[in-house]
């Protein structure tokens, strides 16, 4: 394990060296104090040993820089750290378990390939795909199975999302949007949600029941982010704070207007 690890003192001495590295030379002692979750008095007493050490210098008042030997030694428990957290990062793999759907017959112990399709993690016997894992019991196709010792990283693409946006009531809701072309956006879209009572209503005018009513915001990221592209459609009001949110996270979108002229 890691020395810093089985040290508060060191752990406590490289977090007050990395704040001073990140804001020297003028840092206060409170500052630090504060960001760390520790009394003054502690902040100072460690900075006083840190000085001793050599690790440390003091410029006068509230001024401070990290040595060169104190960014040795921080150099030295970074390593420690990575070393570390390489080999927790294994044993999480190891131990860890995840669900996915069986794409066939597996059996207890049996190797599989991972791979996602329509937003689901499937567990295959085709093990020349990038990411590989062991069963922790059998399943049939189409149960749900445990898969440990995973290996590889599952590709995944992330999925755009169409936004369709309409009047809201003040300027006529669902009377005002062209229904036909609103239909012909969000057909053959296996997730498509509604945001305002008008795009319900608009939705239900041509058939479709939209799958989310509520936390829909959230729901197209986390949909996009497994590899769908969901549509939503929006009252006007509602698509700043749409737009915002995809943005936030990175995600890709199409406005499509259905406003009628």
């Amino acid at each position: 394990m890691a020395q810093m690890l089985r040290s508060i003192n060191l752990a406590t001495k490289f977090q007050i060296l990395v704040e001073v590295a990140a804001n020297q030379p003028d840092i206060q002692q409170r500052d630090i104090a504060e960001r760390l979750n520790l009394s003054p008095q502690a902040v100072s007493d460690y900075v006083r040993e840190l000085v001793k050490d050599g690790w440390l210098v003091s410029k006068g008042r509230s001024k401070y820089s990290v040595t060169r030997e104190g960014v040795d030694w921080m150099i030295k428990g970074l390593r420690e750290w990575q070393s570390y957290s390489e080999t927790v990062q294994k044993a999480i793999a190891g131990v860890s378990v995840c669900a996915a759907v069986a794409d066939c017959d597996i059996g207890d112990g049996q190797k599989v390939g991972l791979m996602m399709r329509d937003g689901l993690l499937y567990a295959t016997d085709d093990l020349s795909v990038q990411a590989r894992g062991v069963a922790v019991a059998g399943a049939r196709k189409g149960e749900d199975i445990g898969i440990s010792k995973i290996d590889g990283i599952v590709p995944l693409k992330v999925g755009k999302v169409a936004i369709v946006r309409l009047p809201g009531i003040q300027k006529g809701g669902s009377r005002q949007a062209d229904l036909t072309r609103l239909k012909k956006v969000v057909k053959g879209k296996r997730l498509v949600g509604a945001l305002g009572i008008e795009a319900l209503v608009a939705l239900r005018k041509v058939g479709i029941e939209p799958a989310y009513l509520y936390g829909v915001k959230e729901a197209v990221v986390e949909a996009a982010r497994s590899g769908l592209s969901p549509a939503v459609v929006c009252v006007e009001e509602e698509t700043s704070d749409l737009l915002a949110r995809l943005e936030e996270k990175g995600i890709e979108y199409e406005i499509v207007d259905v406003r009628k002229a």
